[in-house]
C-alpha cells in the first residue's frame, strides 16, 4: 500500500537534494540510479498522480505474487504527466529505449 504523506517526504528531500546540487541532471540521474523503483508525484484530479520512472518490472513481480518483496524507493515531485512521462524517456538508458 502506497503512503502518500511517505511519498511527499521523499519528494521534498530529492528537490532538496537536486537544488543543492552543482550540476543538477547529473544529481537526478544519480537519484534514480540510486533507487530499485522511482516514482514521480504530481498533482491531478484525484489529488496526486503517481508515474513509474523506474522499476516497473520490481513492481509487476510484487503484484503477480502477491508477495512482499524488499526493494529501495523515491519519489520525485514533476508538474504533471507529461514531465514525468519525459523525465522517463530521459532517464531509460538508450539501448532500453530502442527495444521498447
Amino acid at each position: 500500500m502506497l503512503d502518500f504523506d511517505e511519498l511527499r517526504e521523499l519528494a521534498a528531500d530529492v528537490r532538496i537534494f537536486v537544488e543543492v546540487a552543482e550540476d543538477k541532471a547529473e544529481a537526478l540521474r544519480a537519484v534514480i540510479a540510486a533507487y530499485d523503483v522511482v516514482l514521480a508525484i504530481f498533482p491531478s484530479e484525484e489529488g496526486m498522480g503517481l508515474h513509474v520512472i523506474k522499476g516497473r518490472e520490481i513492481l509487476d513481480g510484487i503484484a503477480k505474487s502477491r508477495t512482499h518483496a524488499m526493494y529501495s524507493h523515491t519519489a520525485i515531485a514533476v508538474p504533471d504527466l507529461a514531465h514525468a512521462e519525459a523525465l522517463k524517456f530521459l532517464t531509460t538508458p538508450v539501448d532500453h529505449r530502442l527495444a521498447a
